[in-house]
């Protein structure tokens, strides 16, 4: 199958008419996006926007060999004109299939949001999963009990447990070419755009790329071990979020834990366990090596400055004669075990620390030693990770990839 994405972006397009947000002050030029409409094979139009026409012949395609215009989302304000020779749009009903004079061959897939999904077989049996903005497959995976789709055209960031409802399933495998469209102003273009789709295993094309199924291209690099640095309140623990919220089981691992009596303390717990998909597990512990040691899902870890709390307390670290005495020694090893933890895991991992010092000298010689310590822990664990976060202001800069 070709598939010739006309337009990626949300029905309002982007920029947004009036937005004065940022993003939507840099989508200009290439980085406009019209609303996604995918034509397929040249026969089959996947919905029907402002200027197909025009973006097809912009991307060096005519309109008049469509033999079949399929819509899968409500639209909003004045219906869409009919281009001339187009036949009329329509919608399959769920769960039931069509087959276009073309060869190809539909099925409605339900969707848990207003909307429908489609699933088309070409001539060729490549499959090809198109979902529109803001919908995800309702119950099943919407596979069909098949192998997965060769191609998944999907709203990857405004639904990212889409996505992983989808792999859950087996709808999406590792070759399985996964293209964000719907594209809204929530993510600035450019590196932000790509590093962060790069995070679900998707990517992002210009309007007007032709897609061939079944044609190589670099997959996106997924790293396996992420640090993600940052001061109180920068956004890293949601930056670290993003990063596994498109698979299907993960394993948080709290190393906070519980405060009795402290209720300012289990509110900041409830947000955090409130914004987590509900098929996450948490686990409280700061007991990291064995977690790092097993196989099993993805670990978020968060944090290690919290570790490091615990860490020194068994340590003793915080009295000057245990520390001189022995404390020192302990917490050496028990830093030097998790470091080669983190080296030899073979699960995907994505710590969390805080960036410390900046220059501020604590008034207290534990305050020193704690500053010290994370900061020695930090850059040995970096040393390990192949993708390395700082988060200031909710803004992630890439330090290491």
């Amino acid at each position: 199958m070709e598939l010739t994405l006309l337009g990626t972006g949300t029905p309002e397009g982007l920029p947004r008419p009036g937005c004065p947000c940022a993003a939507c002050a840099v989508c200009v030029g290439p980085r406009s996006r019209a609303a996604t409409a995918v034509l397929v094979d040249g026969a089959l139009l996947l919905d029907l926007t402002p200027g197909a026409v025009l973006a097809g012949a912009r991307a060096g395609h005519s309109l008049t060999g469509v033999r079949q215009v399929l819509l899968t989302h409500p639209h909003d304000g004045p219906a869409v004109e009919l281009p001339p020779g187009l036949p009329t749009a329509g919608r399959v009903p769920d769960g039931q299939e069509l087959s276009v004079i073309s060869g190809h061959r539909v099925r409605a897939v339900p969707m848990d949001a207003p909307g429908t999904g489609y699933e088309v077989t070409g001539p060729d049996g490549s499959r090809l999963l198109y979902l529109p903005p803001g919908g995800a497959p309702a119950g099943a995976d919407g596979r069909g009990g098949q192998r997965p789709y060769d191609v998944v055209l999907a709203d990857v960031l405004g639904r990212p447990e889409a996505l992983a409802r989808l792999r859950a399933g087996g709808a999406v495998g590792p070759a399985t070419d996964v293209i964000a469209v719907h594209l809204d102003h929530d993510v600035p273009p450019g590196r932000e755009l790509e590093r962060r789709l790069a995070a679900s295993g998707a990517r992002a094309v210009p309007d007007g790329t032709t897609v061939l199924v079944g044609e190589y291209h670099a997959l996106p690099d997924l790293p396996r071990r992420t640090l993600v640095l940052g001061g109180a309140r920068s956004g890293k623990s949601v930056e670290a979020e993003r990063r596994l919220e498109s698979f299907p089981e993960v394993v948080y691992v709290a190393t906070g834990g519980t405060r009795d009596g402290d209720a300012e303390w289990a509110r900041r717990v409830g947000l955090h366990r409130e914004r987590r998909p509900a098929t996450w597990r948490t686990v409280e512990t700061c007991d990291l090596v064995p977690l790092l040691a097993a196989d099993g899902p993805p670990l978020l870890i968060d944090c290690l400055a919290l570790w490091l709390t615990d860490a020194m307390d068994r340590a003793g670290a915080w009295d000057d004669e245990v520390w001189a005495e022995h404390g020192r020694r302990q917490l050496g090893e028990r830093t030097a075990d998790l470091v080669a933890a983190v080296r030899a895991t073979r699960r995907q991992v994505v710590l969390v620390s805080n960036e410390v010092g900046s220059g501020v000298v604590p008034a207290t010689a534990s305050g020193r030693r704690f500053r010290d310590e994370l900061g020695r822990l930090n850059a040995r664990v970096a040393g390990e990770c192949e993708h390395v976060l700082l988060v200031v202001a909710g803004q992630a800069s890439v330090l290491k990839e």
